[in-house]
């Protein structure tokens, strides 16, 4: 039987930076404060936080889940991973495509390494790299690091996203 490796990984893409609200414009006569008139009048630019989506997906030889979208504000912690991300998406996706033979690899992120992510992965896959066996912060071993998330990068970044 022939085992492929399937790799995980998450990433936060911040779509529009936050930028300093002291320069929205206004237009008004020289030497107006802006404290002097009224909200309705000024432009603002942005908000004061990042716009930002994280981005999960697993990838192998025999090629990659769909991309699983995070709400925004949830802190991937182990609970979360184990139960929303492993559990309904992931692993039934690397089934769906693998079978029963594969061996899964994830890098050295706090909720991978979580004493129960790690229990839930040797009885759930058949074979499973531990955090122990993985380079931390290794990401030349991790084709999501180097590849995927590069090219997905790159279109994300190609033109401005607007938020409304």
């Amino acid at each position: 039987m022939v085992s492929f490796i399937w790799f995980t990984d998450e990433k936060l893409f911040t779509v529009i930076p936050p930028i300093n609200l002291q320069n929205d414009r206004v237009y008004a006569p020289v030497g107006t404060k802006k404290r002097q008139l009224s909200a309705d009048r000024l432009l603002h630019t942005r908000s004061n936080f990042s716009k930002s989506v994280m981005v999960s997906v697993d990838v192998s030889a025999l090629g990659c889940t769909e991309l699983i979208f995070i709400e925004p504000g949830v802190k991937i912690n182990g609970a979360y991973y184990r139960d929303e991300l492993l559990t309904k998406h992931l692993l039934p996706a690397i089934k769906e495509l693998s079978g029963d033979y594969f061996t899964f690899q994830q890098d050295s992120a706090p909720a991978h390494r979580a004493k129960e992510t790690v229990e839930l992965l040797s009885q759930e896959t058949p074979d499973f790299i531990t955090p122990l066996q993985w380079p931390p912060n290794s990401s030349d071993l991790n084709p999501v690091d180097y590849k995927v998330w590069s090219v997905l990068q790159e279109r994300v970044y190609l033109s401005q996203i607007h938020f409304s």
